[in-house]
């Protein structure tokens, strides 16, 4: 993939990250969602691939744009996977909290898994740890090998979960064993990227979450020289068949990062919403502007680019069509 890919990719995350700000705190989900998802759709036509999304809004009967299998980009460049996540923490978004992403990974055709909507156990780590850890061990043991590799004691050591119901065992072991707990309302692919951000303060980010988050998580350590474990927990006969169906031959294994993103370049690319852990989020400003700010990364260089953007809004027609 063409480097410049990178600085396009993110004009498509900035305009989605604008569109969905609008609706940050009115309550509703559901039109921040898809106001984010068109804004994202419209920008993907200035954008020199032939792309397929192979992660998106759901399936072609699910979701008017944006789901799987749709074409994107304007056909004139490389073929690529896309996997994309218009507003990641639809809630926080309603509700005004932290943490709101607009995130897209573009990967080689072929090199992104078709990861089914379900849920998927993570294990995520930063460079320090990346290689040393196993999904399979028990959690305690996870932390002690944590604590060793870092040269922490467990007391220090912090640990990141999604504050759910079904969590509740971890949280009490991660009690029990008494490690530092940061618990996270939303933003699942925000969360599993924390522990690759050194000024995020966390070490581990353990638990359950969306199964295409886990991908665009991926995408984003690859760059980061963190490391996603997961494997996939289909929660019926359905779901099972589903994986199968998506080419899963074993939707029980362990999924590496190569499993999930293949051994190829891949560019990741994120833009806040609403404030969070890394990135700022989108502001209004006098004169009829906005200012974003964005991560855009790239694997095979490691180039992690920070971009703090004013946008000129009468110059987004795409804007007033929403």
């Amino acid at each position: 993939m063409e480097r410049e890919l990178a600085l396009e990719i993110v004009r498509v995350t900035e305009l989605a990250a604008l569109a969905a700000a609008k609706w940050m705190g009115r309550g509703d989900k559901i039109q921040a969602d898809g106001a984010a998802t068109s804004a994202m759709r419209a920008m993907f036509d200035s954008v020199s691939i032939k792309g397929t999304v192979v992660i998106g809004e759901g399936e072609m009967d699910e979701a008017p744009m944006l789901y799987i299998g749709e074409k994107v980009g304007n056909l004139q460049g490389p073929e690529v996977d896309v996997a994309v996540d218009p507003l990641e923490g639809t809630e926080l978004v309603a509700k005004g909290l932290n943490n709101a992403l607009a995130v897209v990974a573009v990967a080689g055709k072929g090199n992104l898994l078709h990861a089914p909507d379900m849920y998927m156990q993570k294990l995520s780590m930063g460079p320090q740890l990346a290689g040393k850890l196993n999904i399979d061990d028990p959690l305690q043991v996870t932390l002690e090998k944590a604590a060793l590799h870092l040269n922490k004691d467990l007391n220090n050591l912090t640990v990141m979960v999604l504050d759910r119901e079904r969590h509740q065992d971890i949280i009490r072991t991660l009690r029990e064993v008494g490690v530092r707990i940061k618990l996270l309302s939303d933003g699942d692919v925000a969360g599993a990227m924390a522990p690759a951000m050194s000024e995020s303060g966390i070490d581990l980010y353990v638990g359950s979450g969306g199964a295409p988050e886990g991908v665009l998580a991926a995408a984003a350590l690859s760059c980061l020289g963190g490391e996603l474990q997961g494997r996939l927990l289909p929660a019926n006969d359905e779901e099972y068949a589903r994986c199968i169906a998506m080419g899963i031959d074993n939707p029980t294994k362990v999924l590496t990062m190569e499993n999930m993103i293949g051994t190829e370049d891949v560019i990741f690319a994120a833009t806040g919403i609403t404030p969070g852990e890394f990135l700022n989020g989108v502001k209004y400003m006098p004169d009829k502007r906005a200012e974003t700010h964005s991560i855009v990364m790239r694997a095979k260089t490691k180039t992690i680019r920070l971009i703090q953007t004013q946008h000129y809004l009468p110059n987004k027609p795409q804007l007033d069509e929403l």
